[in-house]
């Protein structure tokens, strides 16, 4: 070891002035010059707890001229270091500044980028709503001037209904049109079996509510009597309570408060502000719990299965049932003006086939007694014998019926006993459910069930006198339902949905129109949430 040490003492005086100060360049009093190697190693090693940094720090305090030059090299070494480090803390600071300007500008660019997605999203949102409402319009245009044709057509053929227009998918379904299509949808009835149909339907197949009696009201199912009268004093003239009704004082008591109309309703959904009508009673379960009720899928599922096809109109409610628009001109088939029985003179009844002179003096005679009340009384005209004779107290004759069923039937719908012009409530026996038709006096569900077999089996009824050949009716129960029904439709509703694309902007309108011989008007317009 001393040699090793020796041997660097010559080619560094720097190392020989640290073994000279730390080790000591002579030996220890006591140790001759002769001592044994193992002495002289014992000696030449440092005290306990010296180092060869204190040797290095003790030969810098000797301040020979190898130390201070090593003293200046370090201080020049670590100066530069220092201004090295001071450099690159300098340059590293600059560089995470330049990072946190641009990790700013990104997210401003972001943001900026986002913000005009969404701007061109909204402004291609509102252009496909416009243009989906357009599509809509366009729609309505088709169906109303389909509807016309339609109308025209039958009255050129003597006929008074058609469904060709009730479903016809091949008129109605995704017309295309510029950008986007438009579809006339309707909900199937349960005679129908339900779901969508393409097609338009009619008011006079549901039960007028500025017509209907309380009777008539209660008939439709859920519909508390309590709710019928509520319904009847709402749109009568005064404020006096009926039975079980609802006038000025209860609407008054309410937050807020308002008034009841004392007038017909203008549309079906002003039932809302009637007592006791729930929007769960007129426009039927939500869509979510009549799903559950019937085993169908959530209405999640089935956007994702069925995307492009229509939500069908619900037709739980009563808004299937009741309308506030039904109308009918009174006119035959042709679209001529029915001959009344309860002012004609002879000539006019000769005029209709099949009435004979004899017949229209018999017809005039029995008015001269009675009032006809409906067509079927003209089953009940007799003829007067020669002579006056067999005549009743009455002076009423007694003899044979100068009007035959047959006769009837053929006659009956050139005739009417009604004074005015259009037949307000009037129920078409051609398009009315089993339910509608149980609102009808004296008619049960047995009745209106066979009535709806009857057209399936026998097609349209011409007339209303066809009712007579249903099983179950007779002439009693005629004479309480002739003036309550018709078998054409005048009054319709239209639902038109325009879209955009495949799965772009959709919008729903409804309107009312009534289809006449010389015109089409609107008698309500809807679109909002349908």
């Amino acid at each position: 070891m001393r040699s090793t040490v020796f041997r660097l003492v010559q080619f560094s005086p720097l190392l020989s002035r640290i073994h000279a100060v730390g080790l000591g360049s002579k030996p220890a009093p006591g140790v001759a010059d002769g001592a044994s190697p193992s002495a002289r190693r014992a000696w030449s090693r440092p005290p306990f707890g010296v180092s060869l940094r204190a040797a290095v720090w003790r030969a810098g305090r000797a301040r020979s001229p190898f130390s201070t030059a090593w003293l200046r090299l370090r201080r020049v070494g670590s100066f530069n270091s220092a201004l090295t480090l001071g450099q690159r803390q300098r340059s590293g600071s600059v560089l995470i500044g330049v990072l946190w300007c641009v990790v700013l500008l990104a997210v401003i660019v972001i943001g900026l980028l986002h913000t005009s997605r969404l701007d061109l999203m909204v402004g291609k949102y509102h252009s496909d709503r416009v243009q989906a409402h357009y599509l809509a319009l366009a729609g309505i245009e088709k169906a109303k001037a389909l509807l016309y044709q339609d109308s025209l057509e039958r009255s050129r053929a003597g006929v008074h209904h058609g469904a060709g227009l009730y479903d016809a998918p091949a008129q109605f379904r995704d017309i295309l049109l510029g950008r986007g299509q438009f579809r006339i949808i309707r909900g199937g009835t349960a005679d129908e079996g339900g779901g969508l149909i393409y097609g338009v339907s009619d008011e006079e197949s549901r039960l007028n509510i500025n017509v209907a009696d309380v009777n008539q009201l209660t008939n439709i199912m859920g519909l508390r009597s309590d709710i019928a009268a509520a319904i009847v004093d709402w749109r009568d003239g005064d404020n006096a309570v009926s039975p079980g009704g609802a006038e000025e004082p209860y609407y008054a008591s309410l937050q807020p408060p308002y008034l009841p109309r004392n007038a017909e309703f203008p549309t079906l959904r002003e039932l809302l502000m009637v007592r006791g009508v729930t929007p769960e009673l007129l426009n039927g379960e939500p869509q979510a719990l009549l799903a559950a009720g019937l085993g169908l899928p959530a209405a999640s599922s089935l956007e994702e299965s069925t995307a492009d096809e229509p939500e069908p109109p619900s037709n739980s409610g009563w808004s299937s049932l009741l309308t506030a628009h039904s109308s009918v001109e009174d006119v035959d088939a042709s679209g001529s003006s029915r001959v009344n029985i309860q002012s004609a003179d002879i000539a006019a009844l000769t005029g209709v086939s099949g009435i004979t002179t004899p017949i229209a003096q018999a017809i005039i005679a029995h008015r001269t007694r009675t009032r006809f009340e409906s067509l079927a009384d003209l089953l009940e005209v007799r003829a007067a014998p020669p002579g006056g004779q067999n005549r009743n107290n009455n002076n009423a004759p007694t003899g044979p019926t100068v009007i035959a069923d047959r006769l009837f039937q053929d006659i009956a719908d050139h005739l009417t006993v009604e004074d005015q012009t259009e037949l307000r409530g009037a129920i078409n026996l051609n398009t009315a459910s089993v339910e509608v038709l149980m609102c009808l006096p004296g008619v049960t569900r047995p009745l209106a069930q066979a009535v709806v077999a009857h057209r399936k089996a026998n097609g349209f009824f011409p007339h209303i006198a066809e009712l007579l050949q249903v099983s179950g009716m007779n002439r009693e129960l005629f004479k309480q339902v002739a003036p309550h029904v018709t078998v054409r439709s005048e009054t319709f509703r239209i639902l038109s949905e325009g879209r955009v694309g495949k799965r772009g902007s959709r919008q729903r309108i409804e309107v009312v129109v009534h289809v006449g011989l010389n015109s089409v008007k609107t008698l309500a317009y809807r679109e909002d949430d349908l």
